[in-house]
């Protein structure tokens, strides 16, 4: 573990351990990252404790995943991203210090990867939170009313055409295929059709 004690490891171990944190926020559930995130925010813990640091830059980095939870779970508040990466970017530099207070990693190497990690945490974090706002493209609640075709006899099961697609339907009574249906309701992607007994013109 003595390489840990590396100022420059120990730099770049903290921001893959952050890194790996912010995205688990942004996608939860898949574990590999929250896991990733664990050991290296364990092995940053193991060096932040073995090495000199600044407290305010430790301050820094935990008071910028305030602004960070903000701009996920309010689109269109990038300010918000920025702030919290500006706060990451500052505290991570400043965190290992000298004796003097000053950064003792290679201030090239933060330069490169706190560009590398702020561009792509801008881009992945603005790119996740716009799909998980976005409406689905197709509103399968829509369905139900619509008119269609039976293409096979429906029964426990069988296949429709409504608004131009293809489904899988199914119904209480039988229904011969040609017949027109309409759709009563859908079980996930199955929809539930009766005979359409509107007259036609």
């Amino acid at each position: 573990m003595d390489f840990l004690l590396d100022p420059n490891v120990a730099y770049l171990v903290l921001l893959v351990g952050i890194l790996l944190s912010l995205l688990a926020l942004v996608t939860p559930g898949t574990g590999l990252l929250e896991v990733g995130a664990f050991f290296g925010l364990a092995l940053a813990g193991y060096a932040i404790y073995n090495l000199n640091i600044n407290f305010w830059a430790l301050i820094v980095i935990l008071l910028s995943v305030i602004p960070f939870l903000m701009a996920v779970r309010t689109p269109k508040r990038e300010f918000l991203l920025g702030l919290s990466l500006l706060g990451l970017v500052v505290g991570s530099v400043f965190l290992f210090a000298r004796e003097n207070g000053l950064p003792s990693v290679n201030l090239l190497l933060a330069l490169v990867t706190s560009a590398l990690m702020t561009g792509f945490l801008w881009i992945a974090v603005r790119k996740s939170v716009q799909a998980a706002m976005a409406r689905p493209v197709h509103d399968l609640g829509a369905l139900i009313g619509e008119p269609g075709e039976a293409r096979t006899d429906v029964k426990d099961e069988g296949s429709v055409q409504v608004n131009g697609e293809l489904w899988s339907a199914r119904s209480e009574h039988n229904i011969p295929a040609g017949s027109h249906i309409r759709v009563v309701r859908r079980d996930g992607f199955v929809l539930v059709v009766e005979k359409d007994k509107t007259p036609k013109n």
